[in-house]
């Protein structure tokens, strides 16, 4: 009897950790990816920029992914990196997030159910904290794929639901997979920890973060990835510039001074944006449910050069997938609205495929709109939503 229990025990347990394996390899696709551990960590405090640019440093050099002219200094930084993308979400218990004020270009979309996350493009500027980092998604990652070769996308975790959502799927099949791609899932402390007491009382799903040097620190260190990749290959070997251009003059500023729109009718209190152009510092502050959109590396309320309205094809992945996974056409061309010097423009967005740099074209004069030098917001919207300004 002793013997029979002891056998039934066993082929229990035996049951159990076979279910444990399974899991972690076929929640992947097949892919085998046991979780990396995520310990907790609370750094010393250290907000801010984590620039460190001396003030009397001239601004002569023209950052590639925006314009924004910065030191010779943080040049040198960045000829030595490539290009990051960080999932950074926006759910009413992640904020104030760490590290949009740094990111270069910044698009915000739903991620679902009304809920919206932002793909935050580094290169030229560092953050000593970013987050809180959440799940990767498709059309985010088709969005990314226009910076250069092999760009590096930062995420924990992402849709995997078998369909048109399989954004883990995609990243394998587009050869990202334990190269550029750097999910959380297979990228271990210290480059990613868990930090309780920067958002204290917040649920555990928003409490990831990552800081930008220990990112391409990894990069370089454990794929090889720096400016060039394994090869030799430069990432911007076939990367297009926008055109840019110095701020407008006092005079030639325009008076379109608020800009507010939103996303879903589902937590729509939460999720209405409000752009305020200031005209003085030739900026516009966000606003977020209804208050200003804190950035807490620099305790000071988001604020951008360019607002850009990138209106998108909504459509359910229809996957199965409780909640809905949704996705957005961000290949081909659409309407926009563009946003800059206190002044609007009807546009059309221009996108031939994934690899493919994203214009913009006025629609008066057929021209590429040029991007005033600085930080660039693009805001996807559903066909169709309003826009008040």
């Amino acid at each position: 009897m002793i013997n029979k229990k002891i056998a039934l025990f066993f082929a229990f347990a035996v049951f159990l950790l076979s279910g444990v394996i399974s899991y972690f390899i076929f929640a992947n696709g097949g892919e085998v990816k046991f979780l990396s551990p995520l310990s907790t960590y609370t750094p010393p405090k250290s907000n801010g920029t984590g620039e460190s640019v001396s003030p009397s440093e001239p601004k002569t050099e023209e950052c590639p992914l925006n314009g924004e002219l910065l030191t010779k200094s943080q040049k040198a930084k960045w000829e030595t990196r490539r290009p990051l993308g960080v999932m950074i979400e926006n759910h009413k218990d992640a904020r104030p997030q760490s590290g949009l004020s740094s990111a270069d270009v910044i698009y915000e979309a739903v991620a679902e159910g009304g809920i919206t996350r932002f793909l935050s493009i580094f290169y030229c500027k560092d953050s000593p904290y970013i987050g809180p980092v959440r799940s990767a998604r498709m059309y985010f990652i088709k969005m990314l794929q226009e910076y250069g070769n092999f760009p590096l996308y930062a995420h924990v975790g992402g849709a995997n639901t078998p369909g048109p959502a399989n954004a883990l799927g995609y990243i394998n099949t587009i050869d990202w997979g334990l190269y550029n791609d750097m999910n959380q899932f297979a990228v271990p402390f210290p480059y990613y920890w868990r930090d309780y007491e920067r958002l204290p009382n917040r649920a555990t799903e928003h409490t990831v973060y990552s800081s930008t040097s220990k990112l391409w620190q990894y990069a370089k260190e454990k794929r090889g990835l720096t400016n060039v990749d394994e090869k030799g290959v430069a990432w911007d070997k076939n990367f297009t510039k926008w055109k840019f251009k110095d701020d407008a003059t006092s005079d030639e500023r325009g008076a379109v001074g608020k800009i507010d729109f939103g996303f879903w009718n589902s937590f729509a209190p939460d999720f209405g944006v409000v752009w305020n152009y200031d005209k003085v510092r030739n900026t516009y502050k966000r606003d977020n449910g209804g208050i200003p959109h804190m950035d807490k590396n620099t305790g000071k309320a988001l604020e951008t050069k360019n607002v850009i309205i990138l209106f998108a094809k909504e459509s359910p992945a229809n996957d199965g997938y409780e909640g809905g996974h949704i996705l957005y056409r961000v290949t081909g061309t659409g309407d926009a609205l563009v946003f800059q010097d206190g002044n609007a423009t009807k546009a059309t967005w221009n996108k031939f495929d994934e690899e493919s740099r994203i214009k913009f074209t006025d629609n008066k004069t057929g021209k590429e709109i040029s991007i005033v030098r600085g930080q660039v917001f693009i805001e996807v919207l559903p066909i169709g939503n309003k826009v008040t300004y």
